[in-house]
């Protein structure tokens, strides 16, 4: 009888565990990224009452008789399926579809995290405003080259930074007249800019000086000071040559880059590319396609990518990376020691976080404007609350009856 009570005592003990797990799912239903937890239970000790014989001498084998000492907690697992994405509009929010967790920092350790409900602090920095914690990535360079090799760090977003480029190249693409006679010139114009947002007139001069060769030079226009004079023309880095088949397309081009240096700023030496000229009859149409370069603008908006690329958007039409996100995964994700405010710790069961960027090796991707809700089923929670509630109950009505049972044995001595 003493065995009956002790055992539904463990019975319930550890359902009022699972009906205290229960209630944790059930108060995180709409936490965000919340993963919720089942509990599992497994019978303990058993009391031999009488061993197992093996068949012998023409009589059968006989079993054990055991009685059970009650049940304890096997495992409380974390279930980490994935939650709906809900839509919200912000492009800081950000949820992950499939596995992998945020990398976050409090300026000290590491935690992880797949609730990217983010936003712009005051440093600039991307950060959860509820705990403080910056997800980690990595930061691009001036030019918009990100190496995810590179050591991890907060991912900055400094809305209203003023950007230029300098130009570099100009594309060449058009006709030279063919038929044209020796010594017939033709001129293309186009705008650079300087490495201070500056804007430079360029001229390229093609001279015809033979069949199928063509010369050209460039010249930097200088505007007129004062107005009515004429401006000045300085001859801008090396001149060269274009050379073209019986077909009409270009064979070989010498001379470049066009350098020259405005007052204040940095030498500009500009690669001309004459790739897509051609030399056939027709009218003399050269000119540049594509330049690089941009004037002054500023940082006004950005993007976030399913890779995690944030980039940004300025005022000047210029696209710029700024960083990428970094996401982890783990060789066991059930292994994660749950923190508070929705953050993951490393376990030793967990297995070391396998960090890189997003959509790789296995990791999801990332969805913009997006949150991942709860993945807590309310109505598979309320069912096993109804059956654990009468695991309680039922454990409860065998102490009840052992009890009634010692009472009529304590009534014996009447």
């Amino acid at each position: 009888m003493q065995r009956s009570l002790f055992s539904a005592v463990t019975g319930l003990r550890n359902h009022q565990v699972k009906m205290d797990v229960l209630g944790n799912n059930i108060a995180n239903v709409n936490t965000i990224a919340f993963k919720g937890s089942r509990v599992r239970f497994q019978d303990i000790l058993n009391q031999n009452i009488r061993g197992a014989s093996a068949p012998q001498f023409g009589r059968g084998g006989i079993n054990p008789a055991q009685v059970g000492l009650g049940m304890s907690i096997g495992a409380i697992d974390t279930i980490h399926t994935q939650g709906n994405l809900q839509s919200t509009g912000r492009a800081t929010d950000l949820a992950i579809q499939g596995s992998g967790f945020f990398v976050m920092s409090d300026g000290v350790g590491r935690t992880f995290t797949r609730d990217g409900a983010f936003s712009v602090g005051a440093d600039g920095d991307l950060a959860n405003a509820a705990n403080g914690f910056k997800p980690l990535g990595w930061a691009a360079d001036a030019s918009g080259a990100i190496s995810t090799t590179a050591p991890l760090g907060p991912l900055n977003i400094p809305i209203g930074q003023t950007v230029t480029s300098a130009t570099t190249s100009l594309n060449f693409a058009g006709n030279l007249d063919a038929a044209a006679a020796s010594g017939a010139t033709h001129l293309a114009e186009v705008l650079v800019y300087n490495s201070q947002g500056g804007l430079h007139t360029v001229e390229v001069t093609f001279t015809k000086t033979g069949a199928n060769a063509w010369d050209w030079t460039a010249h930097w226009v200088q505007p007129a000071i004062p107005p009515a004079t004429e401006p000045t023309r300085t001859a801008a880095g090396l001149a060269g040559t274009l050379t073209f088949d019986t077909f009409g397309n270009l064979t070989a081009s010498t001379g470049g880059p066009i350098a020259f240096t405005p007052t204040g700023a940095e030498q500009l030496n500009i690669v001309p590319d004459f790739d897509r000229l051609t030399q056939v009859v027709g009218l003399n149409n050269a000119l540049v396609r594509f330049q690089d370069g941009f004037p002054v603008g500023e940082l006004e908006s950005f993007t976030i990518g399913r890779t995690g690329i944030i980039s940004g958007v300025f005022t000047n039409g210029l696209l710029r990376d700024l960083g990428q996100l970094a996401l982890a995964n783990f060789p066991n994700a059930e292994g994660l020691l749950k923190g508070a405010t929705n953050m993951f710790q490393v376990s030793p069961n967990s297995g070391l976080p396998r960090i890189g960027a997003a959509g790789q090796e296995g990791r999801g991707v990332i969805e913009t404007a997006t949150l991942e809700m709860s993945n807590v089923d309310l109505s598979a929670e309320f069912t096993m609350m109804i059956t654990t509630s009468r695991a309680f109950q039922a454990n409860s009505r065998v102490i009840t009856s052992s009890d009634e049972l010692l009472q009529e044995v304590v009534n014996l001595k009447r």
